[in-house]
């Protein structure tokens, strides 16, 4: 119903924005993330939209690129996961940073979000991992940013995306070559592992 709302930014006050626009003031519930992007009160801001109808309430989401409501969108199609708690994980996480956890399946990196437990955050890759990557351009392997790669922090899996990396994949693609693959298997079998999957498609 409603695309985007271009107008001058009234308030914010880091969880939601009021933005009028032709004399009516729209409240919108923003995430951390587009709350850094939002220009001082007073100024022109342009948010895209999400309206959420329930039956005792409508409510208004607004994000800073068409990516995050993309995100937003595919994270209330998870079972469990209503837009409160996907609004929570965009807060934690970039939209890019979600969409590589996802194809990576690293569960734990959603839990960094309140109100996503260990099977809450299973249950999202499970679910969305074939989705992510495929028939949405805005998160095909290679096109996420830099910052994605901070999810996977350290370890194994951090390591061996790392390895492929530097073969000449991207990190997107490393990561999904990489989403079978068990947290406690060493960074030599997974990188092995990965060489196989991605030499398959080829």
């Amino acid at each position: 119903m409603y695309y985007s709302l271009r107008g001058t930014l009234i308030a914010a006050d880091g969880r939601s924005a009021a933005v009028e626009c032709g004399g009516v003031g729209y409240l919108c519930t923003v995430s951390a993330q587009t709350y850094s992007q939002l220009p001082e009160p007073g100024e022109e801001v342009l948010l895209y939209t999400h309206l959420s109808v329930r039956e005792d309430a409508m409510e208004l989401y607004g994000f800073s690129t068409q990516v995050e409501r993309s995100c937003f969108r595919m994270l209330t199609q998870v079972s469990g996961v209503g837009a409160k708690v996907a609004i929570a994980i965009l807060s934690s996480l970039t939209a890019d940073q979600v969409a590589f956890a996802i194809m990576a399946g690293d569960s734990k990196a959603l839990t960094a979000a309140p109100g996503v437990g260990p099977k809450l955050a299973q249950r999202i890759v499970l679910e969305l991992k074939d989705k992510f990557g495929k028939g949405t351009a805005e998160f095909s392997a290679g096109s996420l940013s830099a910052s994605a790669p901070a999810v996977m922090g350290k370890g194994n899996r951090g390591e061996a995306v790392a390895a492929l990396a530097a073969l000449g994949y991207s990190q997107a693609e490393a990561a999904s070559a990489l989403s079978d693959c068990a947290d406690t298997m060493s960074v030599e079998d997974m990188i092995r592992a990965g060489l196989r999957k991605l030499s398959r498609n080829l």
